[in-house]
C-alpha cells in the first residue's frame, strides 16, 4: 500500500476546496481537521467526493462562513439538533461538525453528546481506519493525526475498533454491520478480538431498524464479492437474527443415502456471479433471493428424491413480505425482484430440453424489458461442478440467447401490443364489451406466440374471424 509522508498529503490537499477550508478555519481561529472516510481513501488510493471535517468549536459557525467563501453555487444546509451542517459546491459535499465525546444509554444508539477534543472526537469513531485525522490549518496542513494505528491496519488489511470493541458495539449496534460492511467493501479481514465482540453483542442489532439495517445489507450487496459480507454475517451470528429466511437454507439434509444441493452457499455463489457482470443493486437482490422459496417447498419423494416443487412461486410471493420487513420500496424495485425470482426457472427449463420458437416467444412476451437481466440471472445460477453438465447448459443458454435475439428482431414480441385491438373487434361484429372479445383476442395472441401466424395486422385479422366464425360469430 503507497503511504504518503506529510508533503505528499499536503499536495493531495492542496485543491481550492481544501485550501478555502483552511482560509476559513484560520480566519476564526478554529482547528480544523479532516477526517474518516476521505482520509482512509487517500491511503487507499481510492477517490471520493464526500468530505467530513472536525472543528474544535462550532461546525455550524464553519460551515456558513465557508459557504459564505464559497460564494454563489454553495448551498447550505443547518441541522442545529445534531450540530452539523453540510455544504453542498459543485461535485462535493462536505460536512462540518465540531468535535464532541459521546455516552450511550443500554436501550439506544443514540448517544449523550457534549463539546470535546479532536482525541475525544477520534475515540468516538468506529475503526482505526476510519479515525484518521488530517489538519488543515496553515502552519501544519497536512499533518496525520492517527493515534490508533490506523494505517497499519490499512496496511495489514484489517477492521479493528480504537477503543474495546465490546463496548464499542454495544454502544452503537449499528456499528457491528458496519464492520463487516467495510470488510466486505475494502476486502480486509475483521480483528480477532473485534470478531469476538461482534458474536458477543448480537443481540444488540435488535434496537437497529429496519432501515439502517437494509442500508448496510444493500452496501454488502453492491460490494465487489458480496458472498464474503453474508458470509461474515453468518459467522457471527447476525444473519440469523436480521435475515432467517436465509439462515433457513443452510445445510444439507440426508435421506436413504441421498442428499440435496446446499443451497444457502449455491445462493451466494450465484450473487457473486451476478455481481461479475452488473452492479444493478436490485438484480443483486433478485439473486440473493431466486431460490428462498426452497426450505418452505422442500419434500422427500421415493421416487423423485428431494423435490422443490413450485419453490420460484413461493419464492415470488415472499419477496413482498421481506421487502415490507426490510421497509424496502413496495414499488417497481420490489415487482422486478418478484418477477425474476418468479421466473428465474422458465429459460434453464427451456435449455435443458429441446429449444422451440415457441417456448422462447412466450419467454420473451412474460419477461419483457426484463429479458436481459433475466437470462443474466439464469446463467449466474449455474454454479454445477460438472463441467459437462455446465458446458450442456451454457451451450443450450446460447442458443436461447440466439433464438431471443432472432425472433425479437422478425416477430416485435417484446412489450407485444396484439395488432388487432378489442375496439376493432366489436366494430367488425358489432358486439358490446363481453368475454367474447377477450377470448379471441387471447386466441390471436396465442397464435403468434406458438408461430401460427406472422405479428402482423391482417393476418390476425383473418384469424380472428375464423375464430369467430368456429363461435358462430360473422363480421358484419
Amino acid at each position: 500500500m503507497y503511504i504518503p509522508n506529510r508533503e505528499e498529503l499536503r499536495k493531495k490537499l492542496d485543491t481550492p476546496i481544501f485550501r478555502k477550508i483552511s482560509e476559513t478555519a484560520d480566519e476564526l481561529g478554529m482547528e480544523c481537521y479532516v477526517v474518516g472516510g476521505y482520509v482512509r481513501d487517500i491511503f487507499l488510493e481510492r477517490p471520493s467526493k464526500d468530505i467530513d471535517v472536525v472543528v474544535v468549536g462550532k461546525g455550524i459557525t464553519m460551515a456558513r462562513a465557508f459557504a459564505k467563501r464559497l460564494g454563489r453555487g454553495a448551498h447550505l444546509a443547518v441541522y442545529a439538533n445534531f450540530g452539523t451542517a453540510q455544504v453542498k459546491y459543485r461535485e462535493h459535499e462536505i460536512e462540518f461538525v465540531g468535535a464532541r465525546r459521546e455516552s450511550y444509554t443500554h436501550d439506544s444508539r443514540n448517544p449523550i453528546v457534549e463539546d470535546g477534543t479532536l482525541e475525544d472526537d477520534q475515540n468516538r469513531r468506529d475503526f482505526t481506519i476510519n479515525a484518521l485525522a488530517i489538519c488543515l490549518n496553515a502552519p501544519r496542513f497536512g499533518e496525520l493525526v492517527d493515534p490508533f494505528a490506523g494505517v497499519m491496519d490499512l496496511e495489514d488489511r484489517i477492521i479493528r475498533t480504537p477503543l474495546e470493541p465490546g463496548i464499542t458495539f454495544s454502544d452503537d449496534p449499528l456499528r457491528m454491520l458496519r464492520c463487516v460492511r467495510f470488510a466486505t467493501q475494502l476486502n480486509f479481514y475483521i480483528e480477532d478480538e473485534t470478531f469476538e465482540a461482534l458474536c458477543k453483542n448480537k443481540e444488540r442489532i435488535k434496537i437497529i431498524s429496519r432501515e439502517r439495517i437494509n442500508e448496510e445489507l444493500n452496501k454488502i450487496l453492491l460490494s465487489p464479492i458480496p458472498s464474503k459480507g453474508f458470509i461474515e454475517l453468518d459467522r457471527c451470528g447476525l444473519l440469523e437474527l436480521i435475515f432467517p429466511q436465509l439462515t433457513a437454507m443452510q445445510g444439507v439434509e440426508v435421506k436413504n443415502g441421498y442428499g440435496h444441493k446446499e443451497m444457502f452457499y449455491h445462493t451466494l455463489e450465484v450473487v457473486d456471479n451476478v455481481a461479475r457482470v452488473s452492479d444493478n443493486l436490485w438484480l443483486r437482490w433478485a439473486a440473493l433471493l431466486h431460490d428462498i422459496g426452497k426450505p418452505r417447498t422442500k419434500r422427500w419423494d421415493p421416487i423423485q428424491k428431494w423435490t422443490f416443487h413450485n419453490h420460484n412461486a413461493v419464492g415470488e410471493r415472499m419477496v413482498k413480505r421481506i421487502f415490507q420487513e426490510f421497509k424496502m420500496p413496495l414499488n417497481e424495485k420490489m415487482r422486478y425482484v418478484a418477477k425474476l425470482v418468479g421466473m428465474h426457472m422458465r429459460p434453464i427449463a427451456i435449455a435443458d430440453n429441446e429449444v422451440t420458437d415457441s417456448a422462447v416467444r412466450r419467454l420473451l412476451f412474460d419477461a419483457g424489458d426484463d429479458i436481459d437481466d433475466l437470462m443474466m440471472l439464469c446463467e449466474a445460477d449455474i454454479t454445477s461442478k460438472n463441467e459437462v453438465r455446465k458446458k450442456q447448459f451454457l451451450n443450450n443458454f446460447r442458443m436461447v440467447r440466439e433464438k431471443l435475439k432472432d425472433l425479437e428482431e422478425r416477430d416485435r414480441i417484446r412489450n407485444f401490443q396484439p395488432p388487432v385491438n378489442g375496439e376493432e373487434i366489436m366494430h367488425l361484429f358489432n358486439l358490446p364489451p363481453c368475454d367474447t372479445i377477450g377470448r379471441l383476442k387471447s386466441n390471436v395472441k396465442d397464435a403468434i406466440l406458438d408461430g401460427v401466424i406472422p405479428n402482423e395486422h391482417d393476418a390476425a385479422l383473418q384469424y380472428i374471424i375464423e375464430c369467430a366464425a368456429k363461435l358462430g360469430i360473422a363480421p358484419v
